[in-house]
């Protein structure tokens, strides 16, 4: 329905923002990045969702596309509503939200305040096939990917860790950590070791 404003900020009150768009003062619920990426503007352009419930309708606004079309995949999951994926949204910038659903990272996903390990657990089963779907694209214009690996020693070394006793989990996340693509088998074992 409102889809993107631009317009001057006549008040801002985290979460809140007032935008004057031609005359009408509108009041837009934002997440802590997008009062970080418009700091002292006074005119800005925000991309918004508007949230219509029984008792209130509500528009949340967000400097990027990315953020927005993030907002709006985790509302879709089933017992997060528009204030728990601002918080998230919040908590986490975009990279490492996907990162962290990448890597089944619970624990980071349940620091966010309002979101539990059952609710981090949940976000991470139902988001993580959607989100490799998504085409999201950083503010450089580079495609942002769940993809974090692709050394071709890292499926070895993650075997060598599970006989280690780690599990697959464990054993993912410690690579996955491991930024360096050209490493050999034992070198990835080693970094892993240390990253634990």
């Amino acid at each position: 329905m409102i889809g993107y404003l631009t317009g001057k900020i006549l008040e801002k009150n985290p979460p809140e923002i007032l935008l004057e768009v031609g005359g009408i003062g509108y009041e837009i619920l934002c997440p802590m990045s997008t009062f970080y990426k418009i700091s002292d503007k006074s005119n800005i352009s925000l991309h918004t969702h508007f949230h219509v419930k029984e008792d209130a309708q509500t528009l949340y606004g967000f400097i990027s596309k990315d953020e927005k079309i993030l907002f709006r995949e985790l509302i879709r999951v089933n017992g997060v509503g528009p204030k728990v994926a601002l918080a998230i949204l919040s908590h986490l910038d975009i990279a490492s939200l996907m990162n962290a659903i990448a890597n089944e990272d619970d624990v980071l996903l349940s620091k966010t305040p309002g979101i539990g390990k059952k609710t981090a657990q949940k976000l991470i089963v139902e988001l993580k096939d959607r989100l490799e779907k998504l085409e999201l694209s950083s503010a450089n214009n580079q495609k942002i990917s769940m993809h974090s690996n692709t050394n071709p020693n890292t499926q070895k070394a993650s075997a060598a860790l599970q006989a280690l006793g780690f599990k697959i989990k464990e054993s993912e996340k410690m690579l996955n950590a491991i930024s360096d693509n050209s490493l050999s088998t034992e070198e990835l074992i080693r970094q892993a070791l240390q990253n634990k």
